[in-house]
């Protein structure tokens, strides 16, 4: 009998021609549906219904597991909810009654009797039971909605993703480099009313040279669809030998938090399919909390992360800052939190905490609140390196130059690493189709370990920052800008970076004068 169920298992392996073919049949179903505008509408629509799969394959294996040892189990989904109960079979409820029974607060059950719909029931779960995970199904649900008109093509749709089995370690992985493909293709479908994501290949350089170590608290404050926390994971993955030290990384080791309840879905589906059991993530603004009652327990030791820069926040969030830090400019007080939240003990590792945040240039050369987060951030901080990126990275999302701050608790700090990326030889950008590889951090990576100054490095002592009001916008001294090559928006750029420097020492000089005459 134990021989079964893995033939059973071997034989419904899948492969990722054939994945991939399922996942584009059920979005060309949901291309008929009048009720989906773009990737923007089915890609979330595709996500929960695999959610509500993977759920159920995952509480089906807990079972047979709990059963095998003895335990009782406690389901987080209940009949006649679980997938099983509506969705496997091929001619189960389909038209107006599908509809009416995911949509509806009250329905005519798949099981003949009258009760809460589908959603509504997944709506109103909680922990009471233990299981975290019904908190989880809970918040994930309060943000999703059915928008497809027809039943019978909703139904379509759940018979192809009947078609992923969830419990092959194989098809799981080949199911999320999928999955990775579609957040992409929603991202590009966003243009410039959507957010933009970190690229893979920043995202992978960040955390391997921030080099998270297995018992270590990884945080990722805006975590949007979790590219940070995959590749934390993927990398802490490596380091599991016992099965105490796989606890260790499914419990302790990844939390982050995203309140747009699109992208909080994405989150959880992301991690979830690279093998995270129960997600911790938060759906509430990570600035919602007064930044002086954070103290050592709600820190961490590693943050990874790349907030949103442009936005503004309302009064009531900027109220938890200091009042002479208060500023709508969201990228700034991110900054502040992710300061406050790193631990002031050493970790389990033997090592201080430490962040790699990537910001827009406005950052680096701002005054006022700016400049005095930065004056912090050098007295109680080691800001040991700033990695400039090349205009284009987030092409074409966004045109604004960034860079990615590297420090942590051993400081305060004397001097300051800089290294330009650079881009590939013969290219003026970086595209959509023609975009950054992690390839290109290789050189970087190389000096990370031993550095020197050269044609991409260069150091700066703290006091010539500090005699510059903390203006951390160092171009590289050994590069010769031709500006006359660029392309329109970046000579654009450019030209008002300059302008803005320019403004920064005229009103420093004027200061000066001033105090002279006085």
């Amino acid at each position: 009998m134990p021989r079964k169920p893995k033939k059973e298992i071997a034989t419904q392996q899948t492969t990722a021609q054939s994945l991939g073919s399922l996942l584009k049949s059920a979005r060309d179903i949901m291309r008929k549906d009048k009720g989906l505008n773009g990737d923007l509408d089915r890609l979330p629509l595709l996500t929960w219904i695999m959610f509500l799969k993977f759920l159920d394959d995952l509480e089906m294996q807990r079972e047979e597991e709990a059963t095998l040892s003895g335990k009782r189990f406690k389901p987080a989904i209940e009949a006649p909810y679980r997938w099983r109960d509506w969705a496997t079979s091929p001619q189960g409820i389909t038209g107006d009654e599908l509809l009416a029974f995911i949509n509806q607060d009250e329905t005519m059950r798949p099981d003949g009797s009258r009760g809460p719909g589908l959603f509504a029931y997944l709506r109103a779960l909680s922990s009471s039971n233990g299981d975290n995970r019904r908190d989880v199904i809970s918040t994930v649900f309060r943000g999703v909605d059915n928008r497809m008109k027809s039943g019978y093509l909703l139904r379509d749709v759940v018979n192809k993703v009947a078609g992923i089995h969830f419990t092959s370690s194989d098809e799981l992985h080949t199911l999320g480099t999928l999955y990775e493909t579609m957040l992409r293709e929603m991202r590009d479908a966003a243009g410039d009313s959507g957010e933009f994501y970190t690229p893979r290949p920043v995202v992978r350089f960040m955390v391997e040279v921030s080099d998270p170590r297995l018992g270590e608290a990884v945080l990722d404050p805006a975590s949007g669809t979790g590219g940070f926390l995959v590749e934390a994971f993927n990398y802490l993955a490596k380091q599991v030998k016992t099965v105490a030290q796989r606890k260790t990384l499914q419990d302790k080791s990844l939390s982050g938090y995203e309140p747009k309840p699109l992208p909080y879905l994405l989150c959880q589906m992301n991690l979830l399919l690279h093998g995270l059991d129960s997600p911790q993530i938060d759906a509430g603004n990570a600035l919602r909390f007064k930044l002086t009652e954070i103290g050592e327990k709600e820190r961490v030791d590693v943050i990874l992360t790349n907030p949103p820069f442009g936005g503004e926040e309302e009064k009531g969030v900027q109220g938890n800052f200091p009042e002479d830090r208060q500023t709508s400019e969201t990228a700034l007080l991110f900054m502040q939190l992710i300061m406050r939240k790193l631990k002031r003990s050493q970790s389990t590792a033997g090592r201080s905490s430490r962040a790699a945040v990537v910001v827009p240039n406005g950052l680096l050369f701002g005054d006022g609140v700016s400049a005095r987060i930065k004056e912090e951030l050098f007295k109680d901080f080691n800001l040991h390196t700033i990695v400039r990126l090349p205009n284009g990275v987030f092409a074409p999302y966004t045109s604004i130059p960034t860079n990615i701050l590297f420090f942590d608790r051993t400081g305060p700090t004397r001097e300051v690493w800089y290294y330009e990326h650079p881009l590939p030889e013969g290219r003026k950008n970086y595209t959509k189709t023609a975009p950054l590889q992690f390839e290109e951090f290789v050189d970087c990576m190389k000096w990370w370990g031993k550095r020197e100054e050269g044609d991409r490095a260069w150091r700066v002592p703290a006091a010539e920052l500090l005699a510059n009001n903390w203006n951390l916008d160092r171009k590289n001294p050994r590069a010769k800008e031709d500006i006359t090559h660029l392309p329109p928006g970046e000579l654009a750029t450019s030209i008002l970076q300059k302008e803005q420097r320019i403004a920064e020492i005229m009103s420093t000089i004027s200061g000066l004068l001033a105090k002279n005459d006085a």
